[in-house]
């Protein structure tokens, strides 16, 4: 048998209930930032890759959207 005890309601605590108290914290893993045009377009020369503008472009769109 499981020992009850019985108390009054004005000595009851009650709390609202919170969804974000039990959440756990997702932790970002290293910073997010928009990559600029011209941050590419260093990247492409220092590893000697040739370019034009429509691949920059493309390439900034595809970058920006996989970091949200």
């Amino acid at each position: 048998m499981k020992k009850v005890e019985v108390v009054k309601s004005s000595e009851v605590e009650i709390k609202p209930f919170i969804l974000n108290d039990f959440i756990q914290n997702k932790e970002m893993h290293g910073s997010m930032k928009k990559v600029s045009k011209k941050e590419l377009k260093q990247l492409a020369d220092v590893l000697g890759l040739s370019y034009d503008d429509t691949q920059i472009i493309f390439s900034k769109k595809l970058l920006n959207e996989y970091l949200k």
